[in-house]
């Protein structure tokens, strides 16, 4: 793993604000990892209320899409996506009411009388997915084939600029203890790991706190990339590896993020489905960075224009992290449920070094965190050796971006490696 410069002073120390709702908000319905939603009973004219749910999907890898104003449906049409390039999407025009589906809060009585499968249940109509990013359907992690042995919080958030998850963790640390106890509940797990990064001072003291009297414990970890990755996690907090081709099922582990856990809690204490999340706003070309609650389908333009003025035009907008985030070609993109950031970069920042040739100097390799050799798949996929690539372990690779980072000759490591794994799927 590498030590990068963090950039995250320039936010985290922003409580969390909530950002005024669009006049339109576009909802695409691609949001997560497996089966796209199809529309349920509504169409171009329909009223809908906040919460409402639009679209589902019939596929065991799916969750359901929900609204995130109350208003009309304009249109459903093709629309600019921060990760597919463009998807079919719901235009909603806000009418500013907020008329939401009638639901009530769960007592505590309630929750406690839950079965497992009523609380994946919840958790699946509430259409959560994982929000570090990954975009997993939750309640699939939810139900596990065996029983699992331990539960990983994921507080890591160890891309740079990024503070979302740090502030969720300051500002909502008792939603979400009760968020870990759902999950606990759900699985009937005894080990409980709350994993923050040793840059999160805060973070650390709020849960050190608040975790008193229960069996669950704070592994303080070095800041270092990509530490938040579930295997580099599991391995710096259990000390296990999860061997190649296996998930952290297969070692009785599950890993969660801190925002979906924070989710989960919404959905089962408060009958909230997944329509609004947290995420940051930053850069150098931003004068107010800050941590922003969002609604679904709201274009990342409006939570730009909210943390301006510009102190200049960007070069390039990047959705998610530097190291793993998308450049966007459009500020009209919508946040979706996977939303973790929203950075603008200057021309410096954003500016491509020429690429050479490798030079052997194995820095790829011993930066790599799941000890693979970036380079000479780099050689393969360049050669169209899609086998050879394979018998690398291409498929073990996370794209994180640190060979790419370490490479004195400016190899781009990563997208030949995506490439590979695209054709190695095939």
């Amino acid at each position: 793993m590498v030590k990068l410069k963090e950039n995250k002073s320039l936010s985290e120390n922003k409580p969390i604000e909530i950002l005024p709702a669009p006049n339109k908000v576009y909802i695409p319905l691609t949001q997560h990892i497996g089966k796209t939603c199809n529309l349920l009973d509504v169409k171009v004219g329909d009223n809908v209320l906040v919460g409402q749910r639009l679209a589902t999907s019939d596929g065991k890898v799916s969750a359901p899409i929900h609204s995130s104003v109350s208003g009309k449906i304009s249109a459903i049409q093709s629309w600019p996506h921060p990760v597919l390039g463009k998807s079919e999407a719901i235009v909603i025009e806000n009418d500013s009411l907020y008329k939401t589906l009638e639901t009530k809060l769960r007592t505590q009585s309630e929750i406690n009388n839950l079965t497992p499968d009523d609380i994946r249940k919840i958790v699946s109509e509430a259409g959560i997915v994982g929000m570090g990013g990954a975009s997993f359907p939750t309640h699939i992690k939810l139900s596990p084939p065996k029983q699992l042995e331990n539960l990983i919080i994921n507080g890591a958030e160890c891309e740079p600029y990024l503070t979302a998850d740090y502030r969720i963790m300051v500002e909502k640390t008792n939603e979400i203890i009760l968020g870990i106890g759902v999950i606990q509940k759900c699985l009937n797990i005894k080990n409980v790991f709350i994993a923050i990064e040793d840059n999160k001072p805060e973070a650390i003291a709020e849960f050190k706190k608040k975790i008193q009297g229960t069996n669950y414990q704070v592994k303080v970890l070095k800041s270092q990339y990509p530490q938040g990755g579930e295997k580099q996690l599991i391995r710096s907090v259990l000390n296990k590896e999860v061997p190649s081709g296996k998930l952290p099922l297969d070692i009785e582990t599950i890993v969660q993020n801190v925002s979906t856990t924070f989710a989960i809690y919404e959905a089962v204490y408060k009958n909230k489905p997944l329509y609004e999340r947290v995420l940051t706003v930053t850069g150098s070309c931003i004068s107010n960075p800050r941590n922003l609650l969002v609604r679904i389908g709201t274009p990342i333009k409006e939570a730009i224009d909210f943390c301006g003025p510009l102190k200049e035009e960007p070069e390039k907008i990047i959705i998610g992290g530097p190291m793993m985030g998308i450049a966007q070609y459009t500020d009209m993109v919508p946040v979706i449920k996977s939303t973790t950031g929203i950075i603008l970069m200057n021309k410096k920042e954003a500016q491509v070094s020429e690429e050479l040739p490798c030079i052997r100097c194995g820095a790829c390799v011993r930066e790599c965190p799941c000890g693979l050799m970036p380079c000479l798949m780099n050689m393969a996929s360049n050669k169209w050796m899609w086998a050879k690539t394979k018998e690398y372990a291409v498929m073990d690779c996370i794209e994180c971006g640190a060979c790419n980072y370490v490479c004195p000759a400016n190899r781009k490591l990563t997208q030949s490696i995506k490439r590979a794994k695209l054709e190695a799927t095939k």
